[in-house]
């Protein structure tokens, strides 16, 4: 990986564009559209401009890195399962007994000597050159804004490197940072963030906190940034067991963090825990935007990089996207580490189109009742997984969690109200839906029962559109799916211009025909589009507001105003600009369809 323009040339099909484009929406909208595809590509940018400032540059910027699973598996070498058998290997090590045991213990213990970073204070790779002083211009990098109503530009895959006030932990995240002028960047790592707990350190001994940001070098950095590692220990770690060879760490220049020998870019400066700015809106890895809010502000003091640096951006948003293949990396690697706090668990899958901490499937050894509930209590109270919003737990006859159909059909033939699960706790930073930011409702759905029978009448869906609006003439339109289950799923589209608990009590007398309801709005939402109507609801939903179970289970997905209650603002999608995907078609760099936009929700529409 010294080279990964190399490797991606000869590894992962590297797409490359040569036509000169805007880091303010061209190379973003580009990046967006490619990872979507089935055989989406890593792509390499080579004539960054910034025409608002009128600058050309001459770093490229690559993107789409781990564009799919197959270059994924090639970036960490060996496949995530072997990684994740390793780590169960390790938890499970005894003292060896006798000789021979310990002859075949050897290969193992010498490799371990290879997991601690080697610090240097010999200058690095990453410091061939060093800008510091009048020199330091953020204007300088092709940092991207990636939609239309961004705050400004963003660093999206910054490597963020912190250590606790006394120095004897580190960290490195990968969180988004604003640019908010030439030398200040906003600082958004979220309140349960390593970084965050030792700013917290920082601010109650009024001194300024060190940070360097690195972009690029092989690119296992960045997947480390985002791994769900115990509190305490340092990323870089775990580089070295999945490299198998130390992490060679430098010291920056104007502070004591110390940084990967070979990203391209290292941002170094300090974070005042006095002063604090206005950061976003974002449109984030939710699929929306996040709003306004204050984060710290750090203060460049120098820019060091590689002779021929490459910067490294990704892009957030709608799903898929590629934090589909750091998740799944993530999931298949981490599995070890959730079987002590769930001893029966087999696997579990966490889809892109449930935004990750929104959506979380799981089988297990079911062997007494409410056993899947003291797995829901165990996932809700630990770690990150304390952040997962909806779980549903499966037996071990199960299908594979990956075949979401026969999953769903599992699911349908053995859910109940009985088995419905509705509590509060920590939710994640980003959500949108909670009435009060942090604290939601939690639902847990336990399917690990015996198959039931149907226990409603199933009409056309006209026939029950009809119905319906004779009771509600707000509905304007009915899909339903699985019909042959025993609680087939029933969603409509509502124009709102009521509470939909006052429409969930008008269809009572329908309750005969309905076993599951799923109401969205008309706009942004198209009916035949399960994949995107499961990223809606799971991402508008809070359990304890939203789940109703009588007279049938319910469930409102639209969007929240003043008509519910909810008093917080509630943010727009993240969506592509029809300009820019007009220019970049009669350009010939996208060739996309009507069908792939509402595929994946592109632009705002309303089909009802």
């Amino acid at each position: 990986m010294e080279d990964v323009i190399s490797f991606l040339k000869e590894h992962g099909n590297l797409k490359i564009i040569d036509e000169p484009l805007d880091v303010e929406l061209e190379i973003p909208h580009i990046a967006y559209l490619e990872v979507k595809k089935k055989d989406s590509r890593p792509i390499l940018f080579t004539k960054p401009v910034y025409r608002a400032k009128n600058i050309e540059y001459d770093t490229p910027v690559l993107m789409n890195i781990f564009a799919n699973k197959d270059i994924t598996r090639k970036i960490f070498g060996k496949e995530p399962d072997d990684i994740g058998n390793s780590i169960e290997s390790l938890m499970k090590f005894k003292p060896p007994k006798g000789l021979m045991e310990k002859i075949k213990m050897l290969p193992t213990l010498i490799s371990l000597k290879n997991v601690f970073p080697k610090r240097s204070k010999a200058k690095g790779e990453c410091q061939e050159v060093v800008l510091q002083g009048s020199d330091i211009d953020l204007d300088k990098l092709p940092i991207l804004k990636t939609w239309e109503e961004d705050g400004g530009r963003f660093i999206t895959m910054g490597q963020v490197y912190t250590q606790s006030l006394d120095g004897n932990m580190q960290n490195v995240g990968m969180y988004r940072l604003q640019q908010l002028d030439n030398n200040k960047l906003a600082m958004h790592w979220q309140i349960h963030k390593d970084a965050s707990n030792f700013f917290d350190q920082y601010a109650k001994a009024g001194k300024k906190m060190p940070v360097s940001i690195g972009i690029g070098g092989d690119p296992l950095y960045i997947w480390c940034g985002q791994a769900p590692m115990p509190h305490g220990m340092f990323e870089m770690l775990l580089y070295g067991f999945i490299r198998n060879k130390n992490a060679r760490l430098v010291k920056s220049i104007t502070n004591d963090i110390y940084v990967p020998n070979d990203v391209d870019f290292v941002i170094e400066g300090f974070v005042d825990p006095t002063n604090f700015a206005p950061e976003g809106p974002f449109g984030d890895h939710t699929g929306y935007y996040t709003l306004v809010e204050e984060f710290p502000v750090m203060e460049v003091t120098a820019i060091t990089h590689k002779k021929n640096p490459v910067f490294a951006a990704t892009v957030v948003g709608k799903p898929p996207l590629e934090d589909k293949y750091f998740g799944w990396a993530t999931e298949r690697i981490f599995l070890p580490l959730l079987k002590p706090l769930a001893p029966d668990l087999i696997d579990y899958n966490m889809p892109e189109n449930g935004v990750f901490h929104n959506l979380i499937l799981a089988k297990m050894h079911h062997k007494y009742p409410g056993h899947a509930k003291q797995f829901m209590h165990a996932f809700w109270g630990v770690g990150q997984m304390s952040f997962v919003k909806h779980a549903i737990f499966v037996k071990d006859d199960a299908p594979e969690l990956e075949d979401f159909d026969a999953l769903t059909k599992y699911i349908l033939n053995r859910v109940s109200k009985e088995n419905i699960f509705i509590s509060e706790g920590v939710v994640d930073h980003l959500d949108h839906s909670s009435p009060k930011q942090f604290v939601g409702g939690k639902l847990g759905v336990d399917a690990t029962g015996e198959e039931q029978e149907k226990s409603v009448e199933v009409l056309k869906d006209s026939e029950l559109l009809a119905k319906m609006q004779e009771l509600e003439p707000a509905i304007k339109a009915l899909k339903s799916y699985y019909h042959e289950s025993a609680n087939p799923i029933t969603v409509i589209a509502v124009e709102k211009e009521k509470s939909m608990q006052e429409v969930i009590k008008k269809l009572e007398p329908l309750a005969k025909h309905i076993a599951i309801l799923v109401i969205v709005d008309t706009f942004n939402n198209d009916l035949e589009n399960p994949y995107m109507l499961i990223w809606r609801v799971v991402n508008n939903i809070d359990a304890n507001r939203d789940v109703v179970l009588e007279p049938f289970i319910a469930i409102d997905g639209t969007n929240k105003n003043e008509l519910d209650g909810f008093n917080r603002e509630w943010p727009k999608d993240a969506n592509c600009t029809k300009e820019v995907l007009y220019n970049l078609q009669q350009r010939g760099l996208i060739d996309i369809d009507e069908q792939f936009i509402r595929d994946f929700g592109l632009i705002n529409y309303k089909l009802y």
